[in-house]
């Protein structure tokens, strides 16, 4: 089993209910585990800011599946929730599922890039990943830790 961490954001229909249901979807996929999810959390959006604000998580999941048939799994899922993929970059979105590492793998495909190329820089990421994987490596070998130190919140905050 390879240890994984997924990447939850939602700010359109109901987000927190789409990170529920997502979760539960993840829950359900094959060759895969569900181990603990963060709470949620309320954050700005990225780029545009004339639309609403985030809801965001991190999971932890183990699964035997490689990696390119989990993000397969992960963009069915997105489908499934509404997700439309369009040209415009951090736009609204029902359902955004990031696969952010995979075990102490780094990966360069046309397709996937892991660790995700934001993981040190967002807040929205690196606080709940943080919350459920205090002690957690990078393949690169820094520290979550060290790394939590070095960015602010930015007004994100853990919902009730």
């Amino acid at each position: 089993m390879i240890r994984c961490y997924i990447g939850l954001g939602a700010n359109l229909d109901q987000p927190v209910q789409q990170l529920e249901r997502a979760l539960q979807a993840l829950a359900e996929l094959p060759q895969c585990s569900l181990q603990r999810c963060s709470a949620f959390y309320g954050s700005k959006p990225m780029g545009p800011q004339d639309q609403p604000d985030y809801v965001n998580a991190v999971a932890e999941l183990h699964t035997t599946l490689a990696a390119e048939a989990l993000l397969d799994e992960l963009q069915r899922i997105e489908q499934q929730h509404g997700r439309q993929r369009k040209a415009e970059r951090w736009g609204p979105r029902t359902l955004d599922l990031d696969l952010l590492l995979y075990g102490m793998q780094q990966i360069a495909t046309e397709r996937l890039t892991v660790p995700h190329y934001g993981l040190k820089q967002r807040e929205f990421v690196l606080y709940p990943l943080h919350e459920i994987a205090a002690e957690l490596q990078l393949p690169d070998g820094s520290s979550l830790h060290d790394l939590i130190q070095q960015i602010p919140r930015n007004g994100l905050h853990q919902l009730s």
